[in-house]
């Protein structure tokens, strides 16, 4: 038997380091040697150009907050977020796949052992009664092997497509897990954006309660007319709505975090925490540069890997224009009885090769591998459109950061200015100078400007938030497990 496999198996050996198909090159993705916004705000509050690696972005970056709720929060989504747990499962889903598909590279061995006995009728047709016997047994113990000698690297390809698979859901599995934490300190952010939101409204509803009350004392007294009286009451009636809407509004983000830290609605209650207006700096966030960045997000990971993948199939979808080599062999005991079942002379043994290959199959083969081609041009474009995104997000956040310091400042100036003049056209009331429409103007005006002060703070934590994000929260391509 010797003598048959050695030959053989030099030949399989020898033809198995073969493959057909395209390697496999990272395409280009379009770069620009710096980012646009970054170029023109050089070190304004909210990031700063990134240095060593040691000034990354690392771990736990929400705590660059200084919110100790916050980081109560973040530190659940983990542990019970259930949209974390169908990325996680999704991974064990493609890793699994892995050594499914490596199973391939060995050979398969089964057995099915038998065992029967037979008699002849003797009053079968043209059955000669001197024939008759008591029956014969047959006890068989076979074994089976059959491997396909991988030619020309279908098998070795589609593993190489399943680890890659598994590296692009571990990617999402990152990104799921960047996305959820970033969406935890959003809504956060706005719970308490609408706590400083409904503070603010409930102390206007109080003033102008107080403004009601003295404008209808005047009223009766014959100091003013009855008009003053309904614009104060209309006044008030509004502030009342402003302050309900913002209470809906809240309890939209609280029931919000609640679903993204695992909990039912009901289950979860965040205490009113009004948002500081006056915090201290934004925390500085290190900006990479384009290039880097191509390794900082597990989105663009996850595009890279797909990519990489589809290469494999149009290698895959080649393979099947080569012929097939399949090994099979054949070992085992044939016996009459169980005396003489497992005896020398009941052995018995086949191996040979078989070679098959498609001779017609009208066009399948071909559109196989055009439809190979065609993922791979997709994967390729999407995988430049994941990188340009990127892009665009870091840009817009930076931009979004500048002009909101600026506008931060400018604000504050405004609402200072308005509270001086409502205080102003409150005291020329009481003092009979003016009328009480310049009062409303002068409340409408001072309360929209508060509330843009909560509301541009609000911005500002919300993209500082999102430039972490669209840097990747401190993840790198490294991570990626091997597989």
């Amino acid at each position: 038997m010797n003598k048959y496999l050695l030959p053989l198996s030099a030949t399989v050996l020898l033809l198995s380091g073969c493959m057909v198909g395209p390697k496999y090159t990272k395409p280009t993705a379009p770069l620009a040697p710096d980012f646009k916004e970054l170029t023109n705000w050089k070190e304004s509050d909210g990031w700063k150009v990134a240095q060593p690696d040691s000034t990354l972005i690392r771990g736990k970056w929400w705590e660059l907050y200084g919110d100790p709720k916050l980081n109560e929060l973040e530190e659940q989504v983990e542990p019970s977020n259930q949209s974390l747990k169908i990325a996680e499962a999704n991974f064990r889903e493609a890793r699994a796949a892995i050594r499914f598909n490596r199973a391939a590279e060995a050979p398969t061995i089964g057995t099915a052992p038998s065992i029967s006995a037979v008699r002849d009728s003797a009053d079968q047709p043209y059955f000669s009664p001197s024939l008759a016997n008591n029956g014969t047994g047959s006890f068989t113990l076979p074994f089976d092997l059959n491997y396909e000698v991988d030619l020309w690297g279908r098998v070795r390809r589609t593993v190489t497509a399943s680890r890659e698979q598994a590296q692009a859901s571990a990617a999402d599995l990152e990104t799921a897990r960047l996305s959820l934490h970033a969406e935890v300190a959003i809504d956060y952010f706005e719970v308490r954006s609408a706590d400083a939101q409904k503070k603010l409204l409930d102390d206007t509803v109080a003033a102008y309660r107080q403004a009601l009350e003295l404008t209808v004392n005047r009223f009766e007294g014959g100091a003013a007319p009855e008009s003053d009286v309904a614009q104060a009451k209309t006044q008030l009636d509004a502030a009342r709505v402003q302050a309900s809407e913002i209470t809906v509004q809240r309890a939209q983000y609280e029931h919000a975090l609640a679903i993204l830290i695992g909990k039912p609605p009901a289950a979860f209650d965040l205490q009113p925490i009004p948002l500081n207006l006056r915090p201290p700096a934004m925390p500085s966030i290190p900006v990479v540069l384009p290039a880097q960045l191509l390794e900082r997000r597990p989105d663009i990971a996850s595009a890279e890997r797909h990519m990489a993948a589809a290469n494999e199939q149009i290698g895959i979808a080649q393979a099947a224009y080569y012929p097939t080599l399949n090994l099979s062999a054949a070992a085992g005991f044939e016996g009459s009885s169980l005396l003489n079942w497992f005896n020398w002379p009941s052995r018995f043994w086949a191996v040979g090769p078989g070679l098959s290959e498609t001779l017609f199959d009208a066009g399948r083969r071909r559109a196989t591998t055009d439809t190979a081609r065609a993922g791979y041009d997709g994967a390729v474009a999407n995988y430049r459109q994941t990188v340009l995104t990127s892009f665009q997000q870091v840009e817009d956040n930076i931009v979004v950061l500048h002009v909101l310091q600026t506008e931060s400042a400018q604000q504050h100036e405004a609402t200072g200015s308005a509270e001086k003049a409502l205080q102003l056209f409150q005291n020329r009331y009481e003092g009979g100078v003016d009328t009480y429409l310049q009062v409303v103007t002068s409340q409408t005006t001072a309360l929209a400007n508060e509330r843009n002060d909560i509301d541009i703070m609000r911005r500002q934590f919300e993209a500082n938030v999102l430039l972490i994000k669209a840097l990747g929260g401190g993840w790198d391509v490294a991570t990626l497990p091997k597989l």
